[in-house]
Parts: structure tokens; sequence; C-alpha cells
């Protein structure tokens, strides 16, 4: 059975709403999960719906929304799509998780060090 790819669209314009759904909802293998009627309603239908990508409209800054921050916070498994409603742009959206590291003695000593946050004896890292 395919897994399908769970779209949840936001409402604003009406007029991007209505072309996304009407695209979105002929392609094979794309599931609309639901529809935010306005922007306070996104964080919780997310969390409801479990979407794989968002789709909101872009205003014409170009800047990115305080509502992606806000949400890849939360949800970072979750990409955005953003559509400016009267021009052709478009900007995808994504969390990403940087990992570090560093050498430590296998001691139970070392391993309470780190534990409490304070810095290992034998340094080094990236």
């Amino acid at each position: 059975m395919e897994t399908s790819i769970r779209v949840l669209v936001a409402n604003r314009p009406r007029l991007l709403r209505e072309l996304v759904l009407s695209t979105l909802s002929e392609q094979e293998g794309i599931s609309i999960v639901g529809e935010a009627e306005n922007e306070q309603d996104v964080p919780s239908m997310v969390a409801e719906t479990k979407p794989d990508f968002l789709l909101i409209a872009l205003d014409e800054s170009r800047r990115r929304p305080p509502l992606c921050d806000q949400l890849l916070k939360k949800f970072p498994g979750l990409r955005i799509i953003a559509v400016a409603p009267n021009t052709n742009i478009g900007i995808f959206y994504w969390a990403s998780l940087e990992i570090h590291s560093t050498k430590m003695e296998a001691s139970e000593e070392s391993l309470l060090e780190v534990m409490r946050g304070k810095p290992t004896r034998t340094g080094g890292g990236s």
C-alpha cells in the first residue's frame, strides 16, 4: 500500500487556496488533510493532522514568516512551502539538526561530568 503525502493548506489568500486544492486533489499519492481557516489555527491543525507539508502564502516582503520558525521548532519534520500569490515566487522551508561531538574518557567520572554539563578532561571534538 502506497503512503500518501499529507498536505495541510492555509486558507489565506482564498485564490491561492482554491488553486492549490484543485491542483493537488487531482494528484495521485497526495492527500489534503485539512484547511486552516486562519493563521492562529495552523499550529493546532499541524499537531492534529500531522501533515508532511504545509502550504502557506508568502507576503510581498518575501521574508520568512514568523510562523515558519515557530512550527519548525515544534515540528522539525514538517516541510513548509510558501507561495507568493501575485508572483511566480515560492520558497521551501525545512529544519535540519546539527550534531556535535567531543571525545571523552570511558569512565564513570567522565560520564557523570558530561551528564552534568561539565567539560571533559580529554577535550577535543567538533
